[in-house]
């Protein structure tokens, strides 16, 4: 399988919460309580590392509340190469009502200085260019503080100077700031990627064009997540539609990281488009059912991908599909 390295620079303990409903203001007593090692990178790599690939994971961590993702990195089987900064990585917050609903509380995250992300860059330079470099890279999540949108896009040209294919999950200025590198691939959700678009997408029309010009600007793979409306997928093969089948969502915190991993999992491993994008979409779907990222292994799952509807949009071929 492959070699991939999955970089997190915001962290998080995640506590999640599960409940009937949340009511503000009163005492709320939850169904289950469950802390877990998070960040989107780490989510990313679990599912990656469970399909059987080689990942290293690396970001920010801060020294005094390590000892959680120490342990969670052994259990996945992930090579730990963080970067342990001063101070405590951030709790996040995270209450699943039985309606599907989620409220998050995401805190600020551990501040970062400059030597702080020259650390980080020497120990990525490790991995990028030795004789066994990673075949992707994937940046995903928030910001921390004290590392500016200025740093972080000079910190993915840094990246895509190497050479090695280049993946990004982030949102708000931080996708806007991504999107202007033109990494390999990005995956905003229908809101992020109306406000990169800058106006409502409100019509299925209206959000192929949006991921189509995201293409045409230079991602080569233009992914955007829909909740239960699907997946659109563009790239210089063309552009497909998957549609998830239904499933009573719990929770919806990793299913877009999911995705991520399931689609580079794909590609990967040099499977057809629609192979791809409809394992990933089935992933997904499994993710929402409960609390963490997609289980291949889940007995239902070859049925949840015979349920998982794909479609091709256009008839375009140019050229094989790249990462």
């Amino acid at each position: 399988m492959a070699r991939v390295l999955c970089i997190t620079l915001n962290p998080a303990l995640d506590l999640a919460f599960s409940l009937d409903q949340l009511i503000p203001g009163a005492v709320n007593r939850p169904h289950s309580a469950q802390l877990e090692a998070a960040g989107k990178g780490v989510n990313v790599a679990r599912v990656l590392a469970g399909l059987g690939h080689d990942v290293t994971v690396s970001g920010f961590l801060g020294a005094d509340n390590d000892a959680p993702f120490a342990l969670a990195f052994q259990h996945a089987a992930l090579h730990d190469d963080f970067v342990r900064v001063a101070g405590e990585t951030r709790i996040n917050a995270k209450l699943a009502e039985q309606s599907g609903r989620v409220t998050d509380i995401n805190g600020p995250g551990t501040p970062i200085t400059s030597k702080d992300l020259q650390r980080l860059t020497a120990r990525v330079d490790a991995h990028l260019y030795n004789a066994t470099p990673p075949h992707a890279v994937v940046v995903a999540g928030s910001l921390p503080p004290g590392l500016s949108l200025d740093d972080f896009r000079a910190f993915l040209k840094h990246l895509k100077a190497s050479g090695v294919p280049l993946w990004v999950d982030t949102s708000g200025a931080a996708l806007n700031a991504a999107i202007e590198v033109k990494p390999t691939a990005v995956k905003p959700n229908e809101l992020e990627l109306a406000h990169w678009a800058g106006a409502p997408l409100e019509t299925s029309l209206a959000l192929t064009q949006a991921v189509r010009r995201l293409h045409q600007g230079g991602v080569e793979q233009a992914l955007v997540s829909a909740g239960a409306d699907g997946v659109l997928w563009v790239n210089a093969q063309g552009s497909w539609q998957a549609t998830p089948p239904s499933v009573t969502a719990v929770n919806t915190v990793c299913a877009g990281d999911t995705l991520v991993a399931g689609m580079l999992h794909g590609l990967l491993s040099g499977h057809d488009p629609e192979t791809t994008l409809r394992f990933a979409t089935a992933l997904s779907a499994d993710a929402v059912r409960h609390v963490g990222v997609g289980n291949p292994q889940a007995d239902d799952f070859d049925s949840l991908q015979q349920q998982t509807r794909v479609r091709r949009l256009d008839d375009t071929i140019t050229e094989g599909a790249t990462l």
